[in-house]
């Protein structure tokens, strides 16, 4: 099942680390995207953003004991990815305020869809005529197209 996606629709390609608007100018039939804007974010893996080793805590007072653990190792780069998609959407709804466009289609993997749907303001989520769980912001704007047509 293909996406219908009418003429003049805005297209988010997104992850983490990059995110590429496009507009159709084609119709349902035979798009025809072009490139509105394009938002990278430098967004290295944790062991390069990360400088401590994750904290400890001591444990429930026991007598005679001194046992500690460890708190979990945050994960920077997919913190980083969350604060990504925040961007993104922050610039979505300021420029569906502006009445830029009418109608959106999000393409993202899953996190990154959810992470997106957690921050779309209603203004933007009232605009989402259609979601693809898919990472294509690697992929030329041809076969972005042809995925789309597929679905």
């Amino acid at each position: 099942m293909s996406l219908k996606i009418p003429t003049r629709t805005w297209v988010l390609i997104g992850d983490g680390e990059k995110a590429i608007v496009l507009r159709n100018a084609g119709d349902e039939e035979y798009l025809n995207l072009v490139v509105e804007r394009v938002l990278e974010h430098e967004n290295p893996p944790t062991r390069e953003q990360g400088s401590d080793r994750p904290g400890r805590h001591a444990d429930a007072p026991v007598p005679g004991s001194d046992q500690r653990s460890a708190f979990e190792e945050a994960d920077w780069h997919r913190l980083e990815k969350t604060r990504f998609a925040g961007e993104i959407a922050k610039r979505l709804y300021k420029l569906a305020h502006q009445g830029r466009f009418d109608r959106l289609v999000v393409v993202a993997p899953p996190q990154t869809l959810g992470d997106l749907r957690r921050t779309f303001h209603d203004e933007v989520k009232r605009r989402i005529i259609g979601e693809l769980d898919k990472s294509l912001t690697h992929h030329p704007v041809w076969e972005i197209e042809r995925h789309l047509q597929r679905g």
